[in-house]
């Protein structure tokens, strides 16, 4: 591992429980993207196989195992300083959770973090950063925003990333999280968030990060490769 950087501060745990709801993309008509926060420290760790597995967050429930939770989607973060933008152009208040992350950061560059990249929160957690957010339609039908999947998609304010578990361990609200590697490519959570929603001619150069990519999106990655190569 490289020397760490810098700490910047984990805001908020959040963790939600199913509920119904008639927006969701889930075939139950179940979803957890209602995170709220908890109070004292939370335990993290690798929930299982993609496809398989929930979520790594203790107490958190995933309710569509296809596109979320397993080792690749362990957890997600948002920055606050995006939420803080969203607040602005939405004009209403954002807490934490209101997004369905699981860690609100605040001073953590989540979307210029290189995929491939660890982060040690607290004393004992190391995640991994795999890839970025795509929007569904149950983030779409959470939110209530007319036209949010291209809003957010298209939106100066980042995707978040997706996070596997290096070290499990537990967490809490304050804990200082340091980055403490990160690979030798160029491959960000924005650049991987850009290749595979508007600007998919990016996909094969996003293979450099191939070893640390979130399953689906490496899927998506090497489709785009081998059509580009056969053109």
């Amino acid at each position: 591992m490289t020397s760490p950087t810098t700490s910047s501060t984990l805001l908020s745990v959040n963790a939600g429980r199913a509920r119904a709801a008639d927006y969701t993309e889930s075939a139950s008509g179940m979803t957890g993207i209602d995170k709220r926060p908890v109070a004292g420290p939370v335990r993290i760790q690798d929930p299982g196989a993609t496809g398989v597995g929930g979520s790594g967050v203790a107490g958190d429930t995933i309710c569509d195992l296809r596109f979320h939770g397993g080792t690749d989607r362990a957890a997600y973060a948002f920055a606050r300083e995006d939420m803080d933008l969203w607040e602005r152009e939405l004009g209403r208040e954002l807490a934490a959770g209101s997004f369905g992350e699981n860690l609100t950061t605040r001073g953590l560059d989540v979307n210029n973090a290189l995929i491939g990249e660890r982060w040690r929160i607290g004393d004992e957690l190391v995640v991994e950063v795999t890839g970025s957010r795509i929007p569904c339609r149950t983030f779409a039908g959470f939110v209530g925003e007319k036209g949010w999947v291209k809003r957010f998609t298209l939106s100066t304010a980042g995707p978040g990333a997706l996070l596997r578990v290096i070290e499990p361990g537990e967490v809490r609200a304050g804990d200082p999280i340091a980055v403490v590697h990160r690979p030798d490519h160029d491959i960000t959570v924005a650049l991987l968030h850009r290749a595979s929603t508007v600007e998919r001619s990016l996909l094969p150069r996003t293979l450099a990060a191939a070893e640390w990519m979130e399953s689906g999106l490496l899927a998506l990655a090497r489709q785009y490769a081998g059509k580009y190569a056969g053109a």
